[in-house]
């Protein structure tokens, strides 16, 4: 996949997941919670998230000292559209990734890299997709550590409690080719 490809994607994806965050925000959307994830629905276009906010979270700043920062909402996503994605993940770190950095997702034993696009990062394919929602049902917990505009260093902590219910519960609300 070529750069500019990407690009495409990551633009077209952005903009999907500003509609997630806003309906995360919206308690009127959420038509299920599974422990620590919730299900949000939208009727028009018909999109399904499964949304977690983390449990605890910190910043370092370029010295590694803990630092206080200013951040917007920090959610992990997993989406469904009948006519598009299934099971597509993201990120967002409430602040703008530093340019050409990549986030890191560590559950267990396993790792994982999402390229990153202004507030928002992502697996590169489906297939990593894939692979990270493997892990995710399997995990207790996904660590999550990114970089700043600004330098600083984040670290999230998200409870995987519920994730495997609530993403069943968003697809089942949001069928393939409905």
């Amino acid at each position: 996949m070529t750069a500019g490809t990407m690009r495409g994607i990551a633009a077209a994806a952005a903009l999907v997941l500003a509609a997630a965050a806003a309906a995360a925000q919206d308690s009127s959307n959420v038509v299920a919670t599974q422990t620590d994830w919730s299900v949000f629905v939208e009727d028009d276009p018909k999109e399904c998230w499964a949304v977690s906010s983390p449990k605890e979270w910190s910043a370092t700043d370029r010295n590694g000292r803990a630092t206080s920062v200013r951040r917007g909402d920090i959610r992990f996503f997993v989406a469904y559209r009948p006519a598009g994605a299934r099971g597509e993940i993201a990120y967002t770190g409430g602040y703008p990734f530093a340019e050409g950095s990549a986030v890191a997702v560590e559950i267990g034993e396993a790792r994982f890299e999402l390229f990153t696009e202004g507030e928002w990062a992502w697996p590169a394919s489906p297939e990593e997709d894939g692979r990270l929602m493997e892990a995710m049902r399997k995990g207790e917990q996904a660590i999550v550590t990114a970089r700043s505009g600004r330098g600083n260093n984040t670290r999230d902590v998200f409870s995987l409690l519920g994730f495997t219910a609530a993403t069943t519960e968003a697809e089942r609300r949001c069928p393939a080719g409905t």
